[in-house]
């Protein structure tokens, strides 16, 4: 249903409040890029930072800006099953093309429970949805087991799979036996992810080099091997201080030394500062002209 590169946004913020503007002139970005679709809303996109109403206003803003040139795939996951169904709802009657929702947090459900967490949204909400597995921030692994159950939901579509972890891929695409599309939601590892089966990637470095992580996604759909290493490799090192502090600190940074918004970020997560600044924009100027960057005694 999904394929190649779509990117989990950022979400701008001005004086507390989403950047309606910056937002707007991001998703362009995007689609001028030729994204093969876009994720507003999700972790990148500081969700469980967003109230309610914040969440609509974001899916609203980019179903209106895209404007059906590539599909929207919400983010409306949550650790309370109720709330993920309102989300999931919203969503719909917004134009959403998808909903993409993050596997229960904190309150580590079991295999089951997340069997049946998945399953109330589904059933509630005929929507194409997305599974999203995600252990290092949820505490919990959706098993393989798990997913070749969820895969006889008809409206649960794909898997968006950030465990890094091949054998568990495998295992995963094998349950479901053709009947899921698997998204990478790791970006260092999506060469072999696609080699494997996997339909493109959710990304999050995609924010600020759309152009480059499409051109690995094509590369892999037209079976380009060697020219598809080349670019995974040539993107080793902004893959590593993209996620050199916690998810979108560095991103949100990269897109605020590039003019395109303000810096701003929602507690807890904090701006990224220090030595790492400096860092980040020294592996920038590998994809970047120097006049395209801020000094960083601006930010």
């Amino acid at each position: 249903m999904f394929h190649g590169t779509m990117t989990a946004l950022v979400t701008p913020f001005a004086e507390g409040k989403i950047d309606e503007e910056a937002f707007r002139a991001h998703l362009e970005r995007q689609v001028e890029a030729g994204v093969d679709g876009v994720v507003p809303a999700g972790t990148t996109g500081e969700a469980a930072t967003l109230s309610f109403d914040e969440h609509k206003e974001l899916i609203r803003i980019a179903v209106a800006q895209v404007a059906g040139r590539v599909p929207v795939i919400a983010g409306t996951g949550s650790n309370n099953t109720a709330e993920s169904i309102a989300l999931t709802q919203a969503a719909k009657l917004l134009g959403a093309d998808a909903a993409l929702l993050i596997s229960p947090y904190y309150n580590k459900p079991t295999q089951d429970g997340i069997y049946h967490h998945y399953k109330a949204v589904a059933d509630a909400v005929h929507l194409p949805q997305l599974i999203y597995n995600v252990p290092g921030r949820t505490n919990s692994n959706i098993s393989p087991e798990t997913v070749g159950r969820l895969s006889h939901i008809s409206n649960i579509v794909g898997v968006k799979d950030a465990t890094a972890n091949m054998e568990q891929l495998v295992h995963s695409i094998a349950a479901s036996d053709g009947r899921l599309e698997f998204y990478a939601g790791d970006d260092a590892t999506v060469l072999p992810f696609m080699a494997l089966g996997g339909h493109g990637v959710i990304s999050v470095v995609s924010n600020i080099v759309p152009d480059i992580m499409k051109e690995l996604t094509c590369a892999m759909a037209e079976g380009q091997l060697l020219a598809a290493r080349n670019v995974q490799f040539s993107l080793r090192k902004l893959n590593q201080v993209m996620f050199m502090q916690s998810n979108p600190i560095p991103v949100k940074a990269a897109c605020y030394l590039l003019g395109w918004m303000r810096g701003d970020i929602r507690l807890p997560l904090l701006a990224l500062q220090g030595d790492s600044l400096p860092l980040l924009r020294e592996v920038m100027l590998s994809f970047f002209n120097e006049d395209a960057l801020l000094e960083i005694q601006d930010h």
